[in-house]
């Protein structure tokens, strides 16, 4: 096994929900913990990432955890390593939610980029803090891409909804039905 290969424990259920070089949102003590796999370049993903994001917003008690796995093309790593140096200037929000709305699949590095800029990201530092913190970034990418693989994930977009593996695009009324139901089972 190489050096920087992830290992047992990057793919344990500890380090899905918990790892701490991935970006969260929602409420950091909720009740509920919903993991999205997701790539820049997948029109699915987009669909269903304002549903997504109106149920955490809705509930109040979803603590999102996010992991860029960039599986569709080239350009989607560049995406998802610009998001990830964007969260050093705490910014991979903005980073994120302007490549999720770039309309269409198979989306130009450039187009990226430049949604990334109209997003408020400063793009000099951003690009200072991928140079710095690039191997951090390949590793948690490498991490995401071995815990989807143990997951037995084949695509995007996939959540991981407290015992619940989804592995298709839902809308908010699926999102919430999910939601709902893994509070169920976890009560038991």
């Amino acid at each position: 096994r190489a050096d920087d290969a992830p290992s047992e424990a990057d793919i344990s259920r500890e380090a899905i929900l918990y790892d701490p070089a991935a970006p969260t949102a929602g409420n950091p003590k909720g009740d509920l913990t919903i993991v999205v796999f997701f790539d820049y370049n997948c029109p699915f993903c987009k669909q269903a990432e304002p549903e997504l994001e109106r149920l955490v917003k809705t509930d109040g008690k979803i603590r999102l955890v996010y992991k860029d796995w960039p599986i569709l093309t080239p350009d989607s790593i560049k995406g998802a390593q610009w998001a990830l140096a964007a969260k050093y200037q705490n910014r991979y929000d903005a980073a994120h939610f302007a490549m999720m709305g770039i309309p269409g699949p198979k989306i130009p590095a450039e187009r990226m980029r430049e949604a990334i800029a109209k997003s408020g990201v400063d793009m000099d530092r951003l690009d200072a803090d991928l140079k710095a913190h690039g191997d951090d970034i390949t590793n948690l990418l490498r991490r995401n891409l071995a815990q989807a693989d143990s997951l037995g994930l084949m695509g995007t977009p996939a959540y991981i909804v407290g015992q619940y593996r989804v592995t298709q695009a839902l809308n908010y009324e699926g999102f919430k039905r999910v939601a709902a139901d893994a509070r169920a089972r976890a009560k038991k």
